[in-house]
């Protein structure tokens, strides 16, 4: 049985996320298909709309074959890390393909890109020192040095789209860490990933899914932009917890924690740097939303997303050293399964005695320190639930088994 892995947040699974689907497996001709998906929170430093849990049955529902939670220490970070967690996941589990989305749609440009960097990396990293000392923010920089060394060379990738972005560092980690797993792209059709506004055509970002349910609580006219088993899944949660999760929830704890917390304690929180703590006291007293507050405190130096991510690790009392080891490490240390259709249970059923990564479905199985932070990343996000319904949520963290999908029946098991 051959593998495809993904790597996803489905925040919410929408027709653009299925339309990937489909085509990775169109692509790759393998069977399987491997999800690796970001847990209570995310890349650019939010909350998910929706658990893991209603988000691992999105993706069963809609094809997955076996979804595997990334991390918090990974799915929380810059790129470069996020992408190694995910990719070593991948690798640990015998993907021979990696498929991602990409405005480029082409994987001859990435590698073409990748060769050119590694030969010009001395004067790419000099341009890019210069450009960070003059104030700008890391990827600007990176921006500004990438297009210094490639302006005279053609078939390259614009390394200033989201998707470019991670792609490249999916390539990059498959080097790295000397996988055979090869990589494949599907262009990404429909709205670009940071388009708030639904259009007509029945493909829309995640962002403007989420900026309906938020802005304007428009639920149902969602539902032309999902597959049903997702608005379904998307229903049920609201109905169940009368909310959908965003940051505006969590604005009185992370405003409590800043200002409970000295300034000294303040700096041991990870990405906190260059003297920020002060910078987040001052402005907090003024900000009556987080919204408001985010906007008072980026600079050019610090994207709304690099702050976002800070943001996340304040409010969940994450220190340097406890994310020391996924800064460090080449793999994540445990597969940690969501979720399983019949047929990628039975892949697992062939690869398990060959696996070097222990694979968790249950909590009580298994321990370690990033473990712990997954742990408490879903108590945080728990804080956001009234009683007792909170209390309920958290306990099903502990016990909830990895959810089984019979694909034939189309039922939960």
């Amino acid at each position: 049985m051959k593998a495809v892995g993904i790597v996803v947040e489905y925040n919410p699974f929408h027709n653009g996320h299925q339309f990937h689907l489909q085509n990775s497996l169109k692509e790759s001709g393998a069977d399987v298909v491997i999800a690796v998906m970001s847990g209570y929170f995310l890349q650019r430093g939010e909350p998910a709309v929706v658990s893991k849990w209603a988000r691992t049955k999105m993706a069963l529902q809609n094809g997955v074959d076996i979804v595997i939670e990334l991390p918090y220490a990974f799915s929380t970070q810059s790129a470069e890390i996020f992408a190694k967690g995910a990719v070593s996941i991948l690798d640990a589990l015998f993907c021979q393909y990696l498929c991602f989305g990409s405005e480029q749609g082409d994987i001859e440009p990435f590698i073409n890109t990748m060769d050119h960097l590694t030969n010009k990396k001395e004067q790419y990293e000099k341009i890019l020192k210069e450009t960070l000392q003059k104030g700008y923010s890391y990827p600007k920089a990176t921006s500004i040095a990438f297009e210094a060394i490639t302006a005279d060379h053609k078939n390259m990738i614009d390394l200033k789209k989201p998707n470019n972005i991670l792609g490249y560092q999916y390539i990059q980690a498959i080097r790295d860490l000397k996988s055979q797993i090869k990589p494949l792209t599907i262009k990404r059709i429909g709205a670009d990933y940071h388009d708030e506004t639904l259009h007509k055509t029945t493909i829309a970002s995640a962002t403007s899914i989420r900026k309906a349910l938020f802005e304007h609580n428009d639920l149902y006219s969602l539902g032309e932009y999902m597959p049903n088993a997702s608005f379904q899944e998307l229903k049920k949660y609201g109905d169940t917890f009368s909310m959908f999760h965003q940051w505006e929830n969590y604005y009185p704890f992370f405003k409590y924690s800043i200002l409970t917390k000295s300034l000294d304690e303040l700096n041991e929180i990870y990405e906190m740097d260059e003297g920020l703590q002060y910078r987040l006291k001052a402005k907090i007293l003024k900000s009556c939303s987080f919204h408001e507050f985010l906007q008072s405190v980026k600079t050019k130096r610090y994207t709304w997303t690099r702050l976002q991510r800070l943001c996340v690790h304040i409010l969940t009392n994450t220190k340097k050293k406890e994310m020391l080891p996924a800064s460090s490490s080449t793999q994540a240390p445990y597969l940690r399964l969501l979720g399983m259709s019949q047929k990628g249970q039975r892949y697992l059923q062939k690869i398990k005695k060959h696996l070097s990564v222990p694979i968790i479905a249950k909590l009580s199985a298994f321990d370690h320190p990033l473990l712990s932070l997954d742990v408490r990343a879903a108590h945080v996000y728990s804080l956001a639930l009234p009683e007792p319904k909170r209390s309920s949520f958290i306990m099903k963290e502990y016990s909830t088994p990895p959810i089984r999908y019979d694909e034939m029946e189309k039922q939960f098991l």
